[in-house]
């Protein structure tokens, strides 16, 4: 994988995510920074998914995979994995994991091979240089960085208090 800062004065740096209010200031891109140029959905949700949560995922991600939509989300566990995994199954589909990490980290660690796939075949990106470890208000944050990159918000299974909810406030 090829790794990337992109600063807001960089031609490549998402257009969209620069419109939004408080765009971080850099990205740090693993991965094709050209993905985030692609029209892209957000499909966020509860981490703790039930089967029927993640089934529905999926098949919202393969449905939009095939109409060239790029999806969205965060590594987390439960949804958020389950999109991802659907968009790296689905012929032609493309994937985009925002992390709290630094980009080059997986969190949950057991995603590690998860990122290094979406590495491989789409883009991981973060507001936090390589190596920074996740910190608890990272991930709320991160959420920002999911909203202002899509064109909407997928939400599956949340709880009232929940990233997923943060994310889906923050793309209206």
């Amino acid at each position: 994988p090829c790794h990337y800062l992109l600063g807001v004065a960089d031609p490549r740096y998402p257009p969209l995510l620069l419109q939004s209010p408080h765009a971080p200031l850099a990205l740090f891109v693993d991965g094709d920074p050209d993905l985030l140029w692609q029209p892209q959905v957000a499909v966020v949700g509860s981490r703790g998914a039930s089967a029927g949560g993640r089934d529905t995922a999926q098949q919202f991600v393969a449905c939009l995979c095939r109409a060239g939509v790029c999806i969205t989300s965060g590594l987390a566990a439960g949804i958020d994995a389950a999109a991802h995994e659907a968009a790296l199954r689905t012929p032609g589909g493309k994937t985009v994991a925002v992390l709290g990490t630094g980009p080059d980290l997986a969190y949950p660690p057991r995603h590690a091979g998860l990122r290094d796939r979406i590495a491989a075949h789409g883009v991981v990106v973060s507001e936090h240089p390589p190596g920074t470890p996740g910190q608890a208000w990272h991930f709320p944050a991160r959420n920002r960085i999911i909203a202002g990159l899509a064109l909407g918000t997928v939400v599956v299974e949340a709880a009232l208090r929940s990233g997923a909810l943060i994310t889906a406030r923050l793309a209206a």
